[in-house]
């Protein structure tokens, strides 16, 4: 079944996935995520710079792991994973930043 959804080849292309895209490119694409709150760059960038990583990780696991480079569903699965890992860390890292910046809006800085 699992092979029917995202194009593997060998028995080992679940965990292959999950190191590189799962664990790989999702430590990029946190980091990503947080440099460009850091930076007040818009969240819309995220988009580009998770096609990117997600076109990395693909070239990755086709180069390392003979896995299929050119699978349109295997790029949206890891293209939509990257995203949503870099949104959730650009979120975050807005929060602290905004609670840093504003205290007094946010309630970090009140007394009890």
């Amino acid at each position: 079944m699992q092979s029917a959804l995202y194009q593997t080849t060998g028995a080992y292309g679940l965990p292959i996935f999950l190191f590189v895209t799962g664990l790989l490119g999702a430590a990029a694409a946190a980091a990503t995520g947080r440099a460009l709150a850091q930076t007040w760059r818009p969240a819309s960038l995220m988009l580009a710079a998770g096609a990117l990583l997600a076109a990395a990780t693909r070239f990755l696991q086709f180069a390392l792991f003979q896995q299929p480079l050119l699978a349109p569903f295997n790029f949206l699965v890891d293209f939509a994973l990257l995203v949503a890992v870099g949104l959730v860390s650009y979120r975050l890292a807005r929060s602290r930043q905004r609670a840093g910046q504003y205290p007094w809006l946010y309630g970090a800085d009140r007394r009890r």
